[in-house]
């Protein structure tokens, strides 16, 4: 009985977060437009990161085995429970960011071929005018035997982008914010595929129950993308 009570805990509350273990009545609203009940108040994470927080608990074994690690656009929810767990073979990259390991243009990536065992990049590559050329540099330095974990949002049924709008209101108006350079569908499968991986679309019932998915929030339709190279 005791292990029972254990279990159920963290969803006695209606909300509950993995990340930074929040238990409370409600998460906050958040986003352009606004959307109900998404942010954590604790760690301010939103359905994104938690649920890619239950696949590396759950589905991996990063947090116990230090893997060379390169986190793109490190999130605040996120980095400091990484670096926790990987040490110092954890890397945070962004192009342009002052507060992490190295500045990185993800289109020419300054590493060696077969440098990292795990790659996380989300919501980045929408930004990225050619991400194509991204995708084959994740590939071209990730370890044969690791996995990329690459997010993007999914707000189109197909991928539509322009490369001759450059207004940020025309990108705004056609891709939802000012600085994306084309909403992504479906077929971002098919980009990764293009690129040389292999990979599996996650949902969150692949790793987390009916309770944890409402406690958290996470929308049945959200995916993780996890691509490994082709052997």
């Amino acid at each position: 009985m005791k292990n029972l009570l254990k279990a159920c805990l963290p969803f006695i509350w209606k909300r509950y977060c993995p990340i930074c273990d929040f238990r409370g009545r409600n998460f906050e609203d958040f986003g352009r437009p606004l959307r109900k009940e998404v942010r954590c108040p604790g760690c301010r994470s939103l359905e994104r990161h938690r649920l890619v927080w239950w696949y590396f608990l759950r589905e991996t074994d990063v947090m116990n085995s230090q893997p060379a690690m390169l986190h793109v656009a490190p999130e605040p929810c996120l980095r400091p429970h990484f670096k926790e767990h990987i040490g110092e073979s954890y890397l945070t990259a962004d192009l342009l960011a002052n507060d992490v390991d190295v500045n990185m243009d993800i289109t020419e990536i300054q590493y060696p071929d077969n440098t990292f065992d795990v790659i996380y990049c989300s919501h980045v590559l929408e930004h990225v005018p050619d991400d194509r050329k991204a995708m084959k540099e994740f590939l071209r330095v990730l370890n044969p035997d690791g996995f990329a974990v690459l997010m993007v949002p999914i707000t189109a049924e197909q991928t539509v982008e322009d490369p001759s709008v450059t207004d940020p209101q025309e990108r705004l108006r056609l891709f939802g914010q000012e600085d994306h350079v084309r909403r992504y569908g479906p077929d971002f499968s098919e980009r990764l595929r293009g690129a040389g991986f292999v990979v599996d679309e996650m949902t969150p019932n692949r790793f987390c129950s009916e309770a944890e998915q409402r406690a958290s929030r996470l929308p049945d339709e959200d995916r993780i993308y996890v691509c490994r190279r082709k052997h």
